[in-house]
């Protein structure tokens, strides 16, 4: 067996086995913190709230578990199954050239993965989500949604993927350069795109009406110094029952985005808070360091690809035969993950460190008591359980827990 084939199988085990491992100690401990309220929530999260939220994150950790061994055995079938070696035949048995050849391919294990996903897509948004009370997508609409994605998959990954392999293959020993540049250029388009272009396709986008809000909101801005092109409501109610609210774009294009729900959950004064919150973000620069740290790894990812598709064995040891830039490429997109697994961790924590400074932030420019409050309603009702497992939530969540953040802002009063 190929040593790096070895090296591949051992990390996969590796991180299959911690992924089940933090998946269990999780429902275990979240099953086991099911009938108490915790003391710093109690008076304002109901019992049977608290059961329903350790009940859906319950479900949901079961469920990714099952979705953890099925994306492991997708990979296995895609790499030392031959899948990719296969369908690396079938196309260039097309006599198509190498450009059309590659981006064909690329373009194929992308709509293939699409179709073997789609059931789990189905399961989680009829079933888990529907047992719970979160969903409000029809058939229809979740039809709707699948073409509209698909469509906008062919209309900017076709071409995006013909570009990279153009660079690849056409701009010598630093064509990972070109591609990096190339890909950093496609990101901030994306970005500044994504709120008038994109999310218009899927949502409904309504200014936010004159009154109390409106005017709270602006003299937030205004204090804040915080440019955009306008304040929204999108009309989320129609998918889902969960509230969020969020900023996007770039520059002038930036838009402050309200769920439905979320306005008809949250007092004036919560909302003012909530928005603060996300201001700090921008304001602390968090928005610019993620996308700088995104921006670093994928120029040390390219960079180790532009070693590794030069040494055979790598397309050896991952069940390619024929070297080509496509299937490097792509392999590296898929074997990625697993290389890289163990970083996750070091970047939740720079996550939860950024939400702790936002909500400092939102504590001096507002109410510390008010965002308290909204993140409490916000927990009920999003079902958010308030004991995750302390080794499951260090490893992977984006938030600190509930308990820690409450406490944190509780102080500053």
């Amino acid at each position: 067996m190929n040593t790096f084939t070895t090296i591949f199988l051992t990390l996969l085990a590796v991180m299959l086995l911690a992924q089940l491992w933090l998946a269990r100690r999780h429902a275990r401990y979240i099953a086991a913190h099911r009938g108490a309220v915790p003391a710093a929530f109690r008076g304002k999260v109901p019992l049977k709230a608290h059961r329903k939220a350790a009940d859906y994150t319950v479900a949901r950790t079961r469920f990714g578990a099952v979705e953890d061994v099925l994306a492991a055995a997708l990979l296995l079938a895609w790499t030392l199954g031959g899948g990719l070696e296969w369908l690396d035949r079938l196309w260039r048995a097309s006599g198509l050239g190498e450009l059309a050849t590659g981006t064909g391919f690329l373009v194929s294990v992308f709509v293939i993965m699409a179709l073997i996903e789609l059931p789990t897509a189905v399961y989680q948004t009829f079933v888990l989500e529907s047992r719970f009370g979160f969903n409000r997508v029809t058939p229809a609409l979740f039809v709707a949604d699948l073409l509209k994605k698909t469509v906008l998959m062919m209309l900017l990954g076709i071409p995006v993927a013909a570009a990279v392999l153009w660079v690849m293959q056409e701009t010598g020993t630093l064509w990972w350069f070109y591609a990096w540049l190339l890909w950093v250029g496609f990101s901030l388009f994306m970005i500044w795109a994504y709120p008038t272009l994109i999310a218009p396709l899927f949502h409904r986008f309504t200014p936010l009406k004159q009154g109390d809000i409106r005017r709270r909101i602006h003299a937030l801005l205004k204090r804040t110094g915080f440019r955009s092109r306008g304040v929204f409501v999108i009309d989320s109610s129609r998918r889902t029952t969960h509230g969020n609210a969020y900023f996007s774009g770039l520059g002038r294009a930036k838009r402050i985005v309200f769920f439905d729900s979320l306005l008809k959950t949250l007092s004036v004064r919560e909302i003012e808070a909530v928005l603060a919150h996300e201001l700090g973000h921008f304001k602390l620069s968090h928005v610019l360091k993620r996308m700088a740290l995104l921006f670093a790894m994928s120029f040390a990812g390219l960079a180790a690809l532009g070693w590794l598709m030069t040494q055979d064995w790598f397309y050896r040891g991952l069940g390619v035969a024929h070297p080509s830039a496509h299937a490097a490429l792509m392999l590296f997109l898929l074997v990625g993950p697993v290389f890289s697994f163990f970083l996750q961790p070091l970047l939740a924590w720079g996550s939860r460190r950024h939400e702790y400074e936002a909500d400092g932030f939102a504590a001096e420019e507002t109410s510390a008591r008010a965002l308290v409050n909204a993140l409490v309603k916000l927990y009920k009702e999003n079902a958010s359980t308030l004991t995750p497992d302390p080794l499951h939530s260090a490893f992977y969540d984006s938030h600190p827990p509930a308990a820690r953040r409450i406490a944190r802002l509780l102080g500053k009063l």
